[in-house]
Parts: C-alpha cells; structure tokens; sequence
C-alpha cells in the first residue's frame, strides 16, 4: 500500500528530482527524461519553465487531450464534461455512460476518474516551487507576480477537488518528501467544506494582490492575472453560498464579482457569439488556454463532426437542451403566444442555439445538415454509420468551419479554451444579488443592478434577445438567470456544477436522455418524433459529490474518508 500511495502523492517530487540517490560505486549518471532539482532550484529560466508548466497537467486517462498535456478540467479532450450532464451524450461512450446512468464507483470513476490525482500532483508541484522561490534572483515585483501565478494554480486545483468532493484535505504550503511519515494522519484528514472553500478564496485574494493587471511583456498571454484570480475567487464565492455548499453568503459573492467589473478591463464581445470562441485574446476572455500548430489539441471537427462529412459525431447534444433554448421573442417553446412550431421546430429560436447545436436543415460547410430519415446524409442511412448521431443532432459550438474536417491532422485544433470569460463574472453577480437583494436593486458599491447584469449578456451582438423588464419578482429571475446559465455557457463545463449546487440535480440528471427521430414525407415535410438516445440515466443523492478513488483510500491505509454512500 505505500508504493501505491508513493505513486500517487509523490509522483510530481520523484519527476523532477534527479537520480543522484541511486548513485553506485560503478555508475553515476544523469538521467535525461527529465530535470535536475538543481537545475530548477538555481536557474531562472529552467525556474520560469517549470512555473509555466504547471498550467498543464500528466495524462491519467486514455484520450485525454491530443498533441499536448491536458490542461485544467476536460476542455477539448474527445469526451467533454458535458457530457456527464443533460446537454449531451459521448457518442461512443468513452467512460461516460456510468456516469450519466448513475454506477459511478470508487471502483470505477470512468471518465470522472483522475481529478483526486490530477489535482493533488499539480498543488505538490505549485507548493515545491513556491518553496524554492524566496531563493531565486528575481526582481521583488517579478518574485511576487510568480508566487501569485502559483497560488492561483494551486486554487485551481483545489477549486476542481472542492466542487468535486466537498471537503478535502488542505495542504497549506508543505512539500512532502519521501521521509514523511506516511502514517502521519494529517496527510489524509479532509478538512470541512467551509474551511476547504475559505481557504480557496482566501488564497485567490493573496494571488489577486501580487498578479499583474495584463498579459503584457515578459507575462507571457494565457498566465494568470489579477483579473484571473478574482473571477475565479467570484465563482469561489457563488459556489459557496448556494443551496449544497450553504458555507457563504450571497452578498459576498456579489461583491466577488463586482471586484471583476471594476477593474473596467473586460466586456462583451461583439463579434458574435459564435465567433467569440474561435478568437484568441477577446475583451471577454479572462482566463484562457492558447493553441498554437505545434501545440494542437484534440481536432474538434472531426471528433465532434457529422457523420456524412467523415465526422465520429463526438460530443451530440441532448433534447433536453435542445428544449430549453427560447424563442426569439424570449418565450419558452411551452408558453403558448410563443410561436413555436412543433413542425418547424428550430425556427425563430434564441440565436445561441444555432450557434451551439447543428440540427436538421442547419447550413453547415457546403450543404445543408440532414439527420432525417430514409437517406440522410447525416443520419444512419449515411456514410459511416457508426458515426451517426444518437440523438438528431451534432455540436456546432467551438466548431472551425475553416479547419479541415478530413484528414486534419496538425492543420486544425487551434482554438482557444476559455475558462472564464466576462459573461459568466455578470452571470455570477446577477444570480448573487438577486439573491442578496433581488432584481433590480444596485448592491452596496456595485455598478448594477442584477436585471442590468443578464440584460448585458442577452443584448450581444447577433444575439439581441429581448431585455429581462423590470418588476421580476425574486423567483422569476431566479429562473432567468439559470436560463441565461443554461444556454449562455452550455458546453463550457458549468452544467454539471451548477444543477449541483442548486440542488436541483435531482430532477434535471434523472430525465430522459432525449433524442429526436425525423422522418421525411414524400411532399418534402418532416415529422419528429421524440426518443431516449441513452437509456438508464440515473441520478441518486449520493451523487451530488463523487466518491473518492478506491485506490486513493486504500492507499492511505483506510485514513481517508470516503464521502457518504460510497
């Protein structure tokens, strides 16, 4: 059990150290795969390097990533995270199944399965460098904007086991070395949620202060800013005072977020919706991971693209969402002075949906998408059928149309992840002071009322959905702020948190995976018809957290505690 648990907590150590301790009378060589100690705790640049590479993380699971390491959470890797939520089904498993049909396991995480590894290699990492650092001969201000770039890094990591597990085990700014004592019981004790979330937020306030304002000079673009830490400190705070966590309060996550509407540096992106996440460096992105050829991550059009394109269908999005999306007019397809048409069902619809899903009829490359049947092109009447959609439907968001679909290997892949952007910081602020102080009250030193805030996110350019009007009761826009969630950030790995923390996963994680089937009449109409593209999805309370790895637990000779119903 200790080489297993060695494996796992020291993996990070044993990578950098060199090999000087397996020195022999007869052999005394320096190994290179990989990096001296010495070399990193003496040399700037070897320092700097190693800094920067804590952006990115090893792989642990097959298909994580293509061309280079997985970076934070599962963006564009080959099974999204959205996928182990109502916004869609992987194709072809890949791991995900269990999860959407609730037998996860401690046994058995699938594609769930290395955020406890992950997270803790990457904090080890941040708190060796964070060791070495007072050591180095940089500038004060350079040393300090390095420390805090680590100590963001590091409330990353915990904010991805934090909203994963709920309380977990803090370790502060120790280094564990191969002579700690693996029965020291600190090592394995969890700490509560509310001292695991203040530690988080309160490391996010360190690392704001000590961060520069821009990506400019040798602070290269994709590293941390201030304005990083702080809208990851706002949706700390969100997180903190909703329904599952209940260990903060809604007034200060509204004054999270507002800290990242005064710094006046961010907006909106008027270049459209669709065009904003195939754009490097936009006035909306915070927080974002940058793509370059010799760095090209999974080739999105090909794994997520239709069938009759050559496309492996991917990431397919569910009717459930497909559902959700407004009418133009800002009325639900239920409402009946909507206009929706159950025979033109994609017709007039909030414009965010056809930037985010490819549906029958959609314009797609050279022709039109066609799902239905007999003889779609992109349904199982198609070309490699295999590859056909599960439910009528195809990911359009973060899709190139430029890119190759064929045969794209290293000529596409190159764009952006974005994770945190402006949009989700006023989402935030909104959901906090409605909640606080409702709708259309301005908070103590805010800029805006809540209504104000989503009103700036639906009036985009090439989405001008209708402003939210004034008198919403709290409830009302309760509901409309989780609509503005639900489609305004759909794919962006939010979905599978969000209903958690509202408590509301309960209802949403035990619906029906819908799917649609088209069928083509011979005078050129359609009939839909509704079916279940994934069958057993499930959703338990014991669900709301995952369970700790098996393996994590027996390596810590039972010290660890396993969350309740695992």
């Amino acid at each position: 059990m200790k080489l297993q648990y060695r494996k796992h907590l020291y993996t990070a150590i044993l990578g950098i150290m060199c090999m000087s301790a397996c020195k022999k009378d007869f052999l005394n060589v320096q190994p290179t795969d990989r990096i001296a100690t010495s070399a990193i705790e003496t040399d700037t640049a070897v320092y700097e390097a190693y800094v920067t590479n804590r952006y990115i993380g090893a792989k642990l699971q097959d298909k994580e990533g293509e061309g280079t390491n997985p970076g934070f959470g599962r963006g564009f890797e080959y099974s999204m995270w959205s996928s182990v939520t109502d916004e869609s089904i992987y194709n072809n498993d890949d791991a995900t199944w269990l999860v959407q049909r609730g037998q996860l396991a401690p046994e058995n995480l699938g594609g769930a399965g290395v955020l406890w590894a992950r997270s803790y290699r990457s904090i080890r990492e941040c708190n060796y460098a964070l060791s070495i650092l007072p050591n180095l001969p940089f500038s004060p201000t350079h040393k300090a904007n390095i420390e805090g770039e680590l100590r963001f890094i590091r409330a990353f990591r915990y904010q991805d086991l934090i909203r994963n597990y709920g309380g977990v085990v803090l370790m502060g700014d120790r280094v564990i070395n191969l002579k700690d004592d693996l029965q020291d019981p600190t090592l394995f004790k969890r700490a509560t949620l509310k001292e695991s979330m203040d530690y988080a937020i309160s490391e996010l306030t360190v690392a704001a202060d000590k961060l520069p304002l821009d990506n400019s000079g040798i602070w290269l673009l994709g590293r941390a800013t201030k304005g990083a830490a702080l809208a990851l400190k706002s949706r700390l705070a969100l997180y903190a005072a909703s329904p599952l966590y209940n260990v903060g309060t809604w007034a200060d996550a509204a004054t999270a977020a507002q800290a990242v509407i005064s710094l006046n540096k961010y907006g909106i992106y008027q270049g459209g919706y669709r065009n904003l996440f195939l754009t490097n460096e936009s006035n909306e992105a915070i927080f974002e991971r940058l793509y370059t050829k010799n760095a090209n991550h999974v080739h999105l059009e090909i794994a997520n693209g239709p069938n009759g394109y050559g496309g492996w269908a991917g990431n397919t999005p569910l009717q459930n969402l497909v559902d959700d999306y407004e009418m133009d007019n800002g009325k639900p397809i239920t409402d009946a002075t909507s206009g929706y048409d159950p025979t033109h069902p994609y017709d007039n619809r909030d414009p965010r949906f056809a930037a985010t899903v490819l549906y029958n009829g959609a314009p797609y490359r050279e022709r039109s998408i066609e799902t239905f049947i007999p003889g779609g092109k992109d349904s199982r009447d198609g070309d490699s059928n295999w590859n056909t959609t599960k439910t009528g439907y195809y990911l359009k968001k973060f899709m190139n149309d430029a890119y190759p679909l064929i045969n794209p290997w290293g000529n596409a892949g190159f764009q952006p992840w974005i994770y945190m952007r402006y949009a989700e910081v006023l989402l935030n602020f909104a959901e906090a002071a409605n909640e606080a102080y409702g709708p259309d009250v301005i908070p103590p030193g805010a800029s805006m009322s809540a209504r104000s805030a989503v009103n700036m996110v639906r009036a985009r350019a090439g989405v001008n959905m209708p402003a939210l009007a004034a008198g919403l009761s709290q409830t009302q826009m309760q509901t409309a702020v989780r609509y503005e969630r639900r489609v305004e950030l759909a794919f962006e790995e939010h979905r599978f948190y969000d209903v958690r923390r509202w408590k509301i996963a309960d209802v949403t994680e035990n619906k029906p995976a819908g799917g649609v089937v088209i069928t083509k009449n011979a005078d050129g109409t359609f009939n839909y018809a509704s079916k279940v593209a994934l069958d057993g999805r499930s959703f338990s309370t014991k669900h709301y957290w995952l369970p700790i790895p098996r393996s994590e637990i027996q390596a810590s000779n039972g010290q660890l505690a396993q969350n309740a119903g695992y």
